[in-house]
């Protein structure tokens, strides 16, 4: 509520235009975009297809009739996602992104939109609305990211690296390569090695931009003190940005600078962190569906808790021992 500072009345916020958004993908991983009609809002540029959700209507119901409406396509499974509250100048939308399982039927533009299957990193080449950019970041991430862990031993760490690569342990995986006892010309050359022989996975550096736009990683992940020194994004678009955070504030101040995707932790207890208040299930949940960008679940988790993560609304599991070896 706010006044209106020439008036006694007391003047509502109007509230966000609530949409169902999906995500659909094809058998060979393409998704699923149409064109919005020159006349509407954000007019001319791709989205993924949705609608708005109904007074008194859950967001699965709104997905399943929306897409039914637009694409003739009946959606049979699916799962939440992300979401994505946005502020436009002449309006204000929280979307609610559901990844499709599994859906009958073949989609066609029912009201007359284009559609276009696009492969994943294709999508960064298409003109989104704003609101829609979380989402493609969201659909183009890994379910699984590789902390490293503490090794005294270069070498021995190197051939573990090498094994995780021909196992194939890190193939569609992204590494972040943590090591702050290093200086930073030993952990400059420890991440060159790593580059070298982390075949098929997108590998970060630790609070590293300048060496990770350098050495041509894949991005830069901050630390929650680094995060909160920013007041922008240290790298540019075609970088990830990740940052660790453990509540509102980090992840709210995470989302005003442009990072891609935060770590929230620990959601239960662990062993790195004995000393650290879990944040448990529910907290989680209620933390990653407000924060407005992808949300990887870490803190005494693995690859088993995948389902449960995704269940509560992260796009993955972060890990140490967890993905390492406990």
């Amino acid at each position: 509520m706010r006044h209106d500072p020439g008036s006694s009345q007391v003047l509502s916020r109007p509230r966000p235009l609530r949409v169902a958004v999906a995500v659909i993908a094809d058998s060979r991983g393409r998704i699923l975009v149409a064109r919005r009609p020159p006349h509407l809002h954000q007019g001319g540029r791709w989205e993924f297809p949705g609608g708005k959700i109904a007074p008194g209507e859950t967001p699965c119901r709104a997905l399943q009739r929306e897409i039914r409406e637009e694409l003739g396509v009946m959606v049979r499974d699916a799962r939440p996602l992300l979401r994505v509250s946005h502020a436009y100048p002449d309006r204000h939308v929280l979307l609610d992104v559901w990844r499709v399982l599994e859906y009958r039927g073949v989609p066609v533009g029912r009201e007359g939109q284009t559609l276009r299957w696009v492969a994943l990193q294709a999508l960064e080449g298409l003109e989104f609305p704003a609101a829609n950019r979380p989402i493609v970041r969201a659909v183009q991430l890994p379910e699984r990211y590789l902390i490293t862990p503490l090794f005294s031993d270069a070498a021995a760490f190197l051939r573990r690296i090498e094994s995780l690569a021909e196992t194939g342990a890190m193939t569609g995986a992204m590494l972040l390569l943590r090591a702050p006892w290093l200086d930073d010309a030993d952990y400059a050359q420890l991440a060159g090695e790593v580059l070298a022989r982390s075949r098929h996975a997108a590998v970060l550096l630790h609070d590293a931009p300048g060496l990770a736009l350098a050495s041509g990683a894949a991005g830069v992940h901050l630390s929650s003190r680094s995060l909160m020194a920013l007041q922008q994004r240290p790298l540019p678009e075609d970088r990830l940005v990740g940052a660790s955070c453990h509540d509102a504030r980090e992840l709210a101040h995470a989302r005003r600078i442009g990072v891609d995707f935060a770590v929230l932790s620990p959601v239960q207890a662990t062993a790195s962190h004995p000393g650290a208040q879990p944040l448990g299930w529910e907290r989680f949940r209620v933390l990653a569906g407000t924060a407005g960008l992808p949300v990887y679940a870490l803190g005494g988790l693995g690859p088993e808790d995948l389902p449960r993560a995704r269940q509560e609304g992260a796009v993955g599991v972060a890990a140490i021992r967890g993905f390492w070896g406990r």
